[in-house]
């Protein structure tokens, strides 16, 4: 399905900080639409974790299916962290072009850490050019560090001739990196130009390493954040321990979801009752999508 609406939208009806989960595959991304998120963004590192690879190493046809799969299959906007098909500026626009047929609504493309501006300039004109038109934004995001006063404007310079280019926002992923991130992320934030993305939010001893009242003070509109990948693993690798010590699966099987539902498979959380009701419209047969390990008294199915 295609996304109900753009990071425009998103940008111009916020009312305060968006929280913008970074995701990996289809269920990870119900998972963002059910817990109430207004949008989503494929992590290139996540992507990579979920086929037994470094970011790196991803091909573009692997980010590209993903997309697809992903945006026909959520109603979410989804931003894309690209690297992959993005190494020259011709690449870059035929890659785009991919992107953005695939279903893509936010384009975010970073530099290499140490990447001139002169080296990034041409890439990024190029995937600006092949988002015109569309509802597709791009995303100038910057790599580099900013612990220093110098680094901090050199990232500062970097990002608003992104916006002189073209790109909608910005991202300085150094904040994330750094100390000291309400002050920088105030700083920044009051000379870039345009509304802004802070980099995964994340939290020392219990508390937000930045205060989201401090970010939507100064101009950031949306903030992304990694938890899927984390929690995904984590509860598999605990009840995975539990089951292999019970020699059964009653552990993991009695967990029940936050609508309640429970038994052993997924499909409880997903919106297949849709395939069903098309099949019906072509055969005039419908069907009931049976979900297996939810009859009364036999959760195991």
């Amino acid at each position: 399905m295609s996304a109900k609406y753009s990071f425009r939208d998103l940008a111009k009806e916020a009312n305060g900080v968006i929280l913008i989960p970074c995701i990996y595959d289809c269920g990870s991304a119900r998972a963002a639409e059910l817990s109430g998120a207004k949008a989503t963004l494929l992590s290139g590192g996540e992507l990579g974790e979920s086929l037994g690879v470094l970011e790196p190493m991803l091909t573009v046809d692997e980010v590209v299916h993903q997309v697809e799969r992903i945006c026909a299959f959520s109603p979410l906007p989804c931003m894309v962290d690209v690297g992959a098909g993005f190494d020259t500026p011709v690449n870059a626009y035929f890659t785009a072009k991919r992107m953005v047929r695939a279903g893509a609504m936010a384009l975010l493309l970073g530099n290499e850490r140490g990447q001139s501006w002169k080296d990034y300039e041409p890439i990024l004109k190029a995937t600006i050019k092949a988002c015109e038109g569309t509802d597709c934004i791009v995303v100038c995001r910057n790599n580099d560090a900013t612990e220093t006063q110098e680094q901090l404007d050199y990232v500062i310079d970097f990002l608003n001739k992104g916006i002189d280019l073209g790109a909608e926002t910005t991202m300085a992923c150094g904040l994330c990196r750094c100390d000291d991130q309400n002050n920088k992320a105030r700083y920044l934030g009051q000379r870039v130009k345009g509304w802004k993305v802070y980099p995964d939010q994340n939290s020392i001893n219990g508390v937000p390493d930045v205060d989201n009242d401090v970010l939507w003070e100064n101009g950031f509109k949306m903030v992304s954040y990694h938890y899927m990948m984390k929690v995904a693993l984590n509860a598999m690798w605990r009840y995975g321990i539990e089951n292999e010590q019970n020699r059964n699966n009653v552990a993991s099987n009695d967990v029940e979801f936050p609508n309640g539902l429970k038994g052993h498979s997924a499909l409880g959380c997903m919106p297949f009752q849709q395939y069903f009701d098309l099949e019906g419209d072509f055969t005039g047969v419908y069907r009931k999508h049976r979900i297996p390990g939810f009859k009364a008294g036999r959760e195991n199915g």
